[in-house]
């Protein structure tokens, strides 16, 4: 958590004051202020729980009632791939990742392929296709002949989802790990979303969709990786957005009004795609 690189940070400093004082240079060295990076950030989101493994996911979706007809809530997205910002394909990736993962048990296995043809696409333009893309490609010759059981597949998708994120930092630079971590976490809260608030289920609500400490994760990136890099009309609505995710999932309990809320935040931030 950024909780943990702050305290690792302060430490640092503890430490550099207990040292014995060194003797007086002829020049004075300036000290710079330890700041939070693109690297920082990344490390400090694999400690977050941003991207659940499949099997967490249909658990706690399965617990919660809220699984069925989970697949037909996804929109119909045309997130294109072939761009050269890779920011906006790891957002992508993302948003496609998590749309394949949630809807694994219950998606019709045309779009379940479409959805893992969509992961494919962006990982390869990332950079990082070769392994993860041959994975894709024997699930989906296997769920196009109905050889492989959605047990199973969510089994296997554990084991994928494990590998990806590790193979793109290593392939294409630890700058994509949070900016898919953002995509899979709005599309992921998103859907959970559109559930909830058909199911009127508040209490599952409160159970899935309470995690301050991820907007605030992101409200960090955004203030020190966005200045520059997208629009600043952009970067006001990310900022408004992650706000008031923030201030909802800090709440002790979610009204329904909450859910539509959050639908309705998460809806303009990917409509921004």
């Amino acid at each position: 958590m950024l909780s943990s690189l702050i305290v690792t940070l302060v430490l640092a400093g503890c430490s550099d004051a207990e040292k014995p004082p060194e003797p007086p240079k002829e020049e004075p060295q300036v000290e710079v202020a330890p700041k939070l990076d693109a690297a920082a950030l990344a490390a400090a989101a694999e400690n977050i729980a941003l991207v659940p493994s499949p099997a967490e996911m249909q658990r706690a979706l399965e617990k919660n009632g809220i699984q069925a007809g989970l697949s037909a809530m996804v929109p119909e997205r045309k997130l294109k791939m072939d761009i050269e910002n890779k920011d906006v394909i790891a957002v992508r990736t993302g948003v496609v990742l998590a749309d394949a993962l949630l809807t694994v048990k219950d998606a019709p296995k045309e779009k379940l392929v479409e959805r893992l043809a969509a992961v494919k696409a962006g990982v390869a333009a990332l950079g990082a296709g070769g392994d993860i893309g041959a994975v894709i490609d024997d699930l989906t010759a296997r769920i196009t002949n109905d050889s492989v059981s959605r047990d199973d597949l969510v089994k296997e998708l554990d084991e994928m989802h494990g590998a990806i994120i590790p193979e793109l930092k290593y392939e294409a630079g630890e700058r994509c790990v949070p900016l898919i971590q953002a995509g899979s976490w709005l599309a992921g809260s998103n859907l959970v979303a559109a559930a909830l608030s058909t199911a009127n289920n508040t209490s599952a609500a409160t159970e899935l969709l309470r995690q301050p400490q991820v907007a605030d994760y992101f409200l960090k990136y955004v203030a020190t990786e966005g200045e520059g890099k997208a629009p600043d009309e952009v970067i006001k609505q990310l900022d408004g957005t992650l706000k008031k995710l923030k201030e909802i999932a800090s709440k002790p309990t979610l009204t329904i009004d909450d859910v539509n809320e959050v639908k309705a935040q998460t809806d303009a931030v990917l409509g921004l795609l």
